[in-house]
């Protein structure tokens, strides 16, 4: 049902001049390739490169796979996973694969670098993204306000966690040249951050967030798993995880991406009838890593944020815009065109 395959990304040497953000991604290592859904490989081939296949945020590009709702379009997606959105993006505008799993706001950020990518369907309305504190320095950062001198770490520089740290600590009163970013990644390599002391706090996501609360390396500060909270740290609906592509492809392959669309959808729709159990019993087996109830419990923890039919909320674009606008200079001095940031086309006919 599923191979397992190494697949070295890099990044075409042009892309160095996009900026010092996307350009540290281009270190990647190796990333994991996953292919074929019961359909025995048979059918369109389309990659798509996730940033983290095991993190909770972006379940439903492995959950579809899955569920077999790729091959029943006639699709045969290889997924291939990178530990950071920001290198997710780095494969789909070099050409390495035709669609990226990441958040919807790099989609702004290389608008304003000339590169034109749109977000097709929207998994989520909320970051699903948790600030996290070291018990050592729990009585020290008691807010963003305290982020002052401190370490926080982050999956990698360019990243959405390194855009949402900078925009809660300038938000709080704290200059981005105030704090040290600290690329870390997630899962063990944050844990280990994080007990080393390499680390004062971090952002990060589940099933890392269920793992540092049960081995009480942590605590959480910030919770934006729910649009609630979402609201409350960014004054809005906060538009993450989702299925983005080049524009050019999408209107040069229009009815494969309403496949895809199709199938996300569906998937989408399935979460929101099904239990966090029945989601994990669906799910490769090591990603409970040897823990099935810790990580039934990431997964309800974290479905707030999922929409039920890949529209973009009311009023996201905006609150995203908002964000990056406060602490990012090519943005900020830029006019983004938000109406080409995103297509509702595709999701609109999915959903009938």
């Amino acid at each position: 049902m599923r191979q397992s395959a190494r697949f070295i990304a890099s990044a075409a040497a042009g892309l160095l001049a996009l900026s010092s953000l996307t350009a540290c991604a281009n270190d990647a290592a190796g990333s994991t390739a996953v292919t074929g859904s019961g359909g025995g490989g048979k059918g369109e081939h389309v990659k798509i490169m996730v940033g983290g296949l095991d993190k909770v945020i972006y379940l439903p590009a492995m959950l579809t796979q899955r569920l077999g709702y790729f091959s029943a379009e006639g699709l045969d997606v290889e997924l291939l996973s990178e530990p950071a959105g920001v290198q997710a993006e780095t494969a789909l505008v070099s050409g390495q694969v035709q669609g990226a799993v990441g958040f919807y706001d790099h989609t702004l950020d290389l608008q304003v670098k000339g590169k034109s990518v749109e977000s097709v369907v929207q998994f989520s309305r909320a970051p699903g993204e948790v600030e996290v504190v070291s018990n050592k320095a729990a009585n020290k950062i008691t807010s963003p306000k305290d982020f002052k001198g401190k370490k926080l770490g982050i999956t990698g520089l360019g990243s959405s966690t390194d855009f949402l740290t900078k925009y809660l600590a300038v938000k709080n009163g704290v200059k981005v040249s105030d704090f040290t970013p600290v690329a870390v990644g997630a899962g063990p390599t944050f844990i280990s951050a994080l007990q080393k002391g390499s680390i004062d706090g971090g952002m990060t996501t589940d099933p890392t967030v269920a793992t540092i609360l049960d081995k009480k390396a942590g605590k959480v500060l910030l919770d934006m798993r729910t649009p609630q909270g979402s609201l409350e740290a960014l004054g809005g609906p906060y538009p993450s995880s989702s299925l983005y592509m080049q524009t050019d492809w999408v209107n040069g392959h229009k009815e494969t991406v309403q496949k895809l669309a199709n199938a996300f959808v569906k998937t989408l729709k399935w979460m929101s009838t099904h239990s966090a159990t029945e989601i994990a019993e669906k799910m490769p087996a090591d990603y409970s890593q040897g823990n099935k109830f810790l990580y039934a419990s990431a997964i309800k923890s974290t479905l707030p944020m999922f929409t039920e039919d890949g529209v973009m909320p009311a009023n996201g674009p905006e609150t995203v815009e908002k964000v990056l606008k406060s602490f990012n200079p090519n943005i900020k001095n830029a006019k983004v065109d938000l109406s080409k940031t995103y297509t509702t086309e595709f999701v609109e006919k999915a959903t009938g």
